[in-house]
């Protein structure tokens, strides 16, 4: 598969240095969601939030990352306020929150990290793969535009699809590669996977942008496996209910299988 070419936007974000040391994310235009020009697409945030509580238990493995979308994140710029809430042997939590630069959370999570036991536990489920990407084809981002009609996150990935599929509404497969996550720096692989998992309510929209608001107000991710490779798949399907609330359901996967799933709650309500 071809490197994405669709922006000069090479990452989603750049980073500065506050006075006093803090981290002030400064988002380039492909981190820009689909709804409004002073919004960021919730994937690359929910990146920086793996970042940063991956950085304060190193030595075990982020499994699990579950953000609450309180307030969209402004393009203006944000930081992130990272803290242990339990530190253990085997098991580690830790919460983090997103501000933004007038010192307003505008997203809370929390994550849970576990440590990979040295030798083998003699127990292996089988992994097969979902499908195979040197099989599928370049095509469009779901959406094939924003409501405002500038650079935002889909001119900063790379989209393939397998024989079969398109990003016509409805229950979806696909697989994404983007740009990196922070300027000069080499994403974890569960970073890499965030910008993927907050795509499933386009990937398996039931209407366009155009016709229905479909955001989501959480995201949660699990991880039970790293992914292996720059290229991600999600297999999406949603749910819609005509109260307006729905779920996003999407089963992560690499060229050798399942490695996890993404949840979203969606607010559904007409343009």
């Amino acid at each position: 598969m071809t490197e994405i070419a669709a922006s000069p936007d090479r990452s989603f974000v750049s980073v500065e240095l506050a006075p006093d040391g803090t981290e002030v994310f400064r988002p380039n235009g492909v981190c820009r969601g689909p709804w409004s020009l002073d919004h960021c697409h919730a994937g690359p945030p929910t990146a920086l939030l793996a970042r940063a509580v991956e950085r304060l238990v190193p030595e075990q493995r982020l499994v699990r990352l579950t953000v609450e979308l309180t307030r969209p994140v402004p393009m203006a710029g944000f930081t992130i306020e990272a803290s242990t809430t339990r530190v253990g042997r085997t098991v580690s939590t830790t919460t983090a929150r997103i501000l933004d630069l007038d010192g307003r959370q505008v997203a809370l999570a929390n994550s849970s990290h576990l440590a990979a036991q040295p030798e083998d536990r003699g127990v292996q489920s089988s992994i097969a793969p979902v499908t195979d990407p040197s099989l599928a084809t370049r095509g469009p981002f779901p959406l094939s535009e924003s409501r405002h009609g500038s650079t935002a996150f889909m001119d900063g990935v790379e989209i393939s699809y397998p024989p079969g599929e398109n990003n016509s509404p409805g229950p979806t497969t696909l697989w994404m590669r983007t740009v990196a996550i922070v300027e000069g720096e080499t994403p974890s692989p569960f970073q890499r996977v965030c910008p993927l998992a907050d795509c499933g309510n386009a990937i398996s929209r039931n209407a366009e942008p155009t016709e229905f608001g479909f955001v989501n107000t959480d995201l949660t991710i699990h991880l039970h496996r790293e992914p292996v490779g720059d290229l991600i798949g999600s297999q999406v399907s949603s749910i819609w209910n005509a109260d307006g609330i729905g779920m996003s359901d999407a089963l992560l996967f690499d060229a050798q299988g399942p490695i996890g799933r993404a949840v979203q709650t969606l607010l559904v309500n007409r343009a």
